[in-house]
């Protein structure tokens, strides 16, 4: 099993982030966080990296739902969405969240992952 899906974009860096953060909008989604993996590479161990972000998006609806649900899955939240450069473009890639959630034995948190991956995935497919 994955624990990713993922869409190479023909879109420059910057303007790919742009367009995930919007899409996540769309289906509910806010990013709480945008970490520039490079640049803090490149900050705290002077090495150079690809263009690489870390967006933290959160659904709030799904997000209440599974802390009711699961009283320490906030370990595993906000969802990770990545925009990194590549060789055939940029790629955005999202955390499957029933991969993710799997070891985690709660129907009631299935459900709401199940939901989630549907969301992420249509935000992936729309890209």
């Amino acid at each position: 099993m994955s624990y990713y899906f993922s869409k190479t974009l023909d879109l420059p860096f910057n303007d790919a982030i742009a367009h995930v953060t919007a899409e996540l909008k769309k289906e509910g989604f806010g990013v709480l966080t945008e970490i520039d993996v490079s640049g803090t590479l490149k900050e705290k161990i002077d090495v150079d990296f690809r263009p690489y972000t870390i967006l933290g998006a959160c659904n709030p609806n799904y997000a209440y739902q599974a802390l009711q649900s699961e009283r320490h899955i906030g370990t595993m939240l906000p969802c990770n969405v990545i925009v990194q450069a590549t060789d055939d473009g940029t790629e955005v890639a999202a955390v499957d969240p029933i991969a993710s959630m799997s070891a985690i034995e709660n129907d009631q948190l299935g459900e709401v992952a199940q939901q989630v991956q549907g969301l992420l995935r249509k935000v992936i497919e729309s890209l």
